[in-house]
């Protein structure tokens, strides 16, 4: 049951040929055999997993089941959960149980999905290897000895050990495709505001969005359909109605404008990974799409631009975490002073004190103009390159990843190598634009990810292209050896 597919599940499931208990029992079952391993998981659920695994059951014997009435799914712990702790990977929340379900969470619960537990993470989603986290590093199911990508490593990490079918991520500046690209599936970052961020704890405001996780672009059609839509208790979310992402999957693409941006295969990638991405396009090609040749000129400004931005409003959302309301407090502090300075100190990981000195210091007296409002500027001229190349293709294809999955610790004491692991992805984040990665090769025995960039909420689009290709390849079928 667990090399089926979301899409797959739901119709065994729905066809009586397995009882969501039995298959919640199963997905608990591999977990507690292969997750020591690799370090997916901060949280798992089973006992309320089977309770509401139940409930599905009852909900398709009275024929009132949705597409994911049944289906385990697998939450990324930045996602509050009613009653669960959810930490952000950090000391931090370590206690943190949320009094409420962030909106994500509970348009799956309202769609019948069933919560198996909370995946590891790079602390507040800081990070691009999952070596951040309070937990410990998330080790990739290709190779142990390799990093998962980040910061939604563990999600991306149980899905291709396949120990969920699907999960939940957040993006803020390739968090949901990276790893995608480096654990062998498909991720999707939806347009800014198309899912609600309630309750998803903040990293970047203006940057972080949530999306699916999943071995298909079928799957995450499903999963999208159900995270998608209007919330009026987030102030960014856009009032407008989601599309029928499934329904689109099949369109023909003959005549696609693909634009492949010239920055995009330049130095800095790995040569093998470029042949992987060549070797999609032809694919492409084959299904009657067009390939242009474009430009991204301030793409090269965006690594910059994004570690100002983010920092600054890291360390502005991180204010709240003093040890007074709620999460982590020093002992025996001597004053308020030290009861602030000991609860962050001891509270904080070093990447994330490192990015909250960084963003004060951009939204310091003085330097603000210098650094954040300059940023920002950069920000709207990477936006303006990306709607000049839409006038002119439909949709933008390039690797999501320079390399394939790097070794745990290779980059850890090189924070600037780390940082460039994103270079690829961090353009579309601070455009506001959808994104995403699937399987389109592998190299040395790891996968290799295709970023496919659309425009302003044409995530039905995104999932047509990669679904089409997923039809006439099978990367997204293979699965890592010992987790088949």
């Amino acid at each position: 049951m667990h090399n089926k597919t979301i899409a797959e599940l739901a119709t065994v499931l729905q066809q009586g040929e397995v009882s969501s208990v039995e298959l919640t029992q199963h997905f608990i079952d591999r977990i507690e055999k292969l997750d020591a391993g690799l370090n997916a998981f901060i949280t798992v659920t089973p006992e309320a997993a089977l309770q509401a695994a139940k409930a599905a059951d009852a909900r398709i014997k009275a024929g009132e089941a949705a597409p994911l009435t049944g289906v385990p799914i697998a939450h990324k712990d930045i996602f509050c959960t009613s009653g669960v702790r959810t930490s952000c990977g950090s000391r931090m929340l370590d206690n943190f149980v949320a009094p409420y379900d962030a909106t994500v969470v509970e348009r799956f619960r309202a769609a019948g999905a069933v919560m198996v537990g909370k995946t590891n993470m790079d602390e507040f989603a800081m990070g691009s290897s999952n070596e951040t986290s309070f937990y410990g590093p998330v080790k990739n199911p290709w190779d142990t000895e390799r990093v998962p990508g980040g910061s939604s490593g563990g999600s991306a990490a149980a899905v291709a050990a396949r120990l969920a079918p699907g999960a939940t991520g957040t993006d803020t500046g390739g968090s949901i495709r990276q790893p995608a690209a480096l654990c062998g599936i498909t991720g999707l970052k939806p347009t800014y505001g198309r899912v609600s961020r309630w309750g998803m704890i903040a990293f970047a405001s203006s940057l972080d969005q949530g999306g699916p996780m999943a071995r298909t672009a079928e799957d995450c059609a499903i999963m999208l359909g159900a995270m998608a839509g209007f919330d009026e208790r987030d102030s960014t979310s856009i009032e407008r109605p989601v599309d029928d992402y499934v329904g689109a999957l099949n369109t023909d693409i003959a005549g696609l404008k693909i634009g492949l941006p010239k920055e995009y295969f330049g130095e800095g990638l790995d040569p093998d990974v470029a042949r992987a991405i060549e070797a999609a396009i032809d694919e492409y090609k084959k299904l009657g799409a067009e390939v242009v040749e474009i430009s991204l000129p301030n793409t090269h400004l965006a690594v910059p631009a994004y570690y100002v931005v983010a920092p600054a409003e890291c360390s502005s959302n991180l204010s709240r975490f003093d040890g007074v309301r709620y999460g982590y407090r020093c002992e025996d502090p001597k004053d308020l002073v030290d009861l602030y300075t000991r609860s962050r100190g001891e509270g904080f990981g070093a990447e994330v004190k490192r990015r909250i000195m960084i963003g004060t210091y951009a939204l310091s007296a003085g330097y603000y103009d210098a650094y954040y409002l300059k940023a920002q500027k950069i920000r709207r001229l990477i936006s303006d390159d990306f709607r000049k190349a839409f006038e002119q293709v439909d949709v933008i294809m390039g690797p999501s990843s320079p390399s394939t999955a790097f070794k745990v610790g290779e980059k850890a004491d090189d924070p600037v190598t780390m940082y460039l692991s994103d270079i690829y992805t961090i353009a579309a984040n601070l455009a506001g634009l959808p994104g995403m990665s699937v399987p389109a090769g592998e190299v040395g025995g790891l996968p290799v990810g295709l970023q496919i960039i659309g425009n302003y909420f044409d995530e039905a689009r995104l999932l047509n292209v990669a679904h089409r290709f997923q039809q006439v390849t099978d990367w997204h079928s293979h699965a890592p050896r010992g987790f088949e």
